[in-house]
């Protein structure tokens, strides 16, 4: 059948594009994903910019979040950019900028000390330290494996990520901790947090790890995740410094733009900030 027709093939193609673009691992896993389920969705007819939009329709139909939808459509017009299929691709939903965040998501201090409290209380060592590590470097959970014994005792890890190299600091009270774990774990060089066998730990074992704290620290699972700590760190580093271009390379971000989606407060904070303007008289 003549036409464009989205194959094996074709998909294995496109994942061998984006390797060669340096894509992350999670990134080509993303996008081949969001691919193949275009495909399924188009069966074997051909590609046009009008199956494009009832692909989008039927996202939006199936009660997708915008910005999953919007990430899902990313990935199929980078397809579409590799095929030269131009006319095909589809605009994303314009979303207006989120000016506070929910309560139910946001995790906070207490919280995160009610958690350290929990991996301590369950004697889990492992999982106390890497939930501070990751609040208090900023780090992803992807780049635990950059905290070495070589880089805690120089004070800072050398992090590649996404094709950027950066410079993370660990606080003086932080590298005590992992010394003294590296120590009785008998880890003399190389990554800190692994296995038994050696192996870096899987951010599904950190995940499920975190959210069996949940019960016994009191807060809410939906709060709990590591990219969640992440934002912790942002925020209170911009309650502190109140400089986003500084935090934007501390967190390894390209654009402004995504660090301004850390640090916006909760709708509380927001209501309390409203009160205090007494614009009513």
């Amino acid at each position: 059948m003549k036409g464009r027709m989205i194959t094996k093939e074709t998909l294995e193609q496109f994942k061998q594009h984006l390797l060669e673009e340096e894509k992350s691992a999670a990134t080509i896993e993303k996008y081949l994903r969001d691919a193949t389920a275009f495909t399924a969705f188009v069966a074997e007819c051909e590609v046009t910019k009008e199956l494009s939009i009832a692909y989008k329709q039927k996202l939006i139909e199936d009660g997708y979040a915008v910005r999953s939808i919007n990430s899902m459509l990313a990935s199929i017009n980078s397809l579409f950019s590799f095929l030269g299929w131009y006319d095909c691709k589809v605009k994303v939903i314009k979303l207006q900028r989120q000016i506070f965040c929910s309560e139910d998501k946001e995790l906070t201090k207490a919280e995160y000390i009610r958690l350290i409290n929990a991996a301590q209380q369950k004697k889990n060592d492992r999982l106390n330290l890497i939930i501070q590590t990751i609040c208090g470097t900023g780090i992803r959970v992807s780049e635990l494996q950059f905290i070495t014994v070589e880089a805690v005792k120089r004070g800072e890890a050398t992090v590649n990520c996404k094709g950027k190299i950066r410079a993370v600091f660990i606080v003086k009270q932080l590298r005590k901790k992992l010394l003294q774990y590296a120590k009785e774990k008998h880890i003399t060089a190389g990554a800190i947090f692994v296995t038994r066998t050696g192996k870096s730990i899987s951010r599904t074992n950190i995940w499920r790890e975190m959210k069996s704290l949940c019960e016994q620290a009191n807060v809410n699972p939906n709060k709990v995740f590591p990219h969640n700590l992440r934002h912790l760190f942002a925020r209170t580093f911009y309650g502190i410094e109140k400089d986003i271009a500084k935090l934007a390379d501390i967190l390894g971000h390209s654009s402004i733009n995504t660090t301004r989606i850390y640090i916006i407060s909760t709708g509380d904070e927001h209501r309390k900030r409203m009160e205090h303007m007494r614009l009513v008289i």
